[in-house]
């Protein structure tokens, strides 16, 4: 089906194509006929997997960054996903970049992103994950609060939350961020990512230096532990890293993730290279995802695997644009997989396809 519709999608901006398509699986992940029936379609067999102290039921999942703002939490579920990770999410909304700011590089089965962390912030995030914090107009000037207490999954798929400083918040201040950001939504994610490896926000990366990411993660464990104690539930922290670290510079990075006791590794985030890029958009700034990714994540991958040494699980995203791929990756050694620009090229079935290779 989705070969018939893809021709389509493809004419229309890449940005209007994926507005259309999050907010279809939004309504289709909303009505309980509609997501019965994409549940029956995309149906997988079952594929447990334990990490960070959670049963996933499959290695599967969407990476951060198709579903920004967690509004089609329920649709992306139905379709076979053992985990969805929504966001980046900031603290404060902001627009991200001007458009265009994604591009598709057909000829490659590529795309160049440079959004730049678009987010409608805290609060309406948190209303996606739990519609009971809706309050009328008339509730706010009432002073009046109907909400229930107490949240409810959304699906059956791991809801994991990436979490992304504002771009207007020095590097020196980053910690307030993302800890502000943890108390806000440790409640209801089943783990959380740290991005420090998006190339679209200005200064960023600098945060994967050892004293830097050390900083940041002793904070964020120290805050995690008070939070995790409060909600009685555990939060698993992840930490998101860049492609393009140098080997010195990834072996700085992992040292700094196990000594202040994270609980897991996603290799990796898009890339700044071109290498093998034949498009005529390659020189579109911004960070490449799709198959050009491939040599370069399996290679992170490789090097992440040696390091941790069975320490952490191992997460891996970049490139796997078939169920071929996907195999490679956890026969390399990685617990968990995600997929996103495979998914734009190949459609809802390669989560089908990817599962039943195994």
């Amino acid at each position: 089906m989705y070969n018939l519709i893809r021709p389509y999608l493809f004419r229309l901006e890449p940005e209007r194509a994926h507005e259309l398509t999050l907010r279809a699986l939004s309504i289709a992940g909303n009505i309980a006929l509609t997501r019965k029936i994409l549940e029956l379609v995309y149906k997988a067999p079952a594929k447990p997997v334990q990490a960070f102290g959670l049963t996933f039921k499959n290695p599967v999942g969407i990476a951060a960054g198709y579903d920004k703002d967690g509004i089609a939490i329920r649709g992306l579920s139905a379709l076979g996903f053992g985990h969805v990770e929504i966001g980046t999410v900031t603290p404060k909304p902001q627009a991200g970049n001007p458009s265009p700011c994604i591009f598709r590089l057909v000829e490659d089965e590529a795309v160049v992103n440079r959004m730049g962390f678009p987010s409608r912030g805290t609060e309406r995030m948190q209303m996606e994950l739990n519609p009971a914090l809706r309050m009328s107009f008339a509730d706010r000037i009432l002073g009046f609060d109907p909400r229930p207490r107490g949240f409810s999954r959304m699906s059956d798929a791991m809801l994991g939350v990436n979490l992304g400083k504002n771009k207007d918040t020095p590097n020196e201040e980053a910690a307030l961020d993302y800890v502000a950001l943890l108390q806000n939504f440790g409640r209801y994610a089943d783990f959380l990512t740290i991005n420090v490896s998006s190339p679209n926000t200005a200064g960023l990366r600098d945060l994967q230096s050892r004293a830097a990411l050390e900083n940041l993660l002793t904070h964020l464990h120290q805050q995690r532990v008070i939070e995790s104690n409060y909600h009685e539930k555990p939060m698993p922290i992840l930490v998101k890293l860049s492609p393009d670290l140098s080997e010195a510079e990834l072996d700085d990075a992992i040292e700094a993730i196990l000594r202040c006791k994270m609980d897991g590794i996603i290799v990796t985030n898009t890339t700044l290279a071109r290498e093998g890029v034949r498009s005529s958009l390659r020189g579109e700034t911004g960070g490449l995802s799709g198959a050009p990714l491939k040599a370069r994540s399996e290679a992170v991958l490789h090097q992440t695997v040696k390091l941790v040494n069975g320490a952490v699980p191992i997460v891996s995203v970049g490139g796997i644009m078939s169920p071929d791929d996907a195999k490679r990756r956890l026969d390399m050694g990685a617990t968990l997989i995600q997929i996103y620009t495979g998914l734009i090229y190949r459609g809802p079935a390669l989560v089908q396809e990817i599962l039943r290779s195994l």
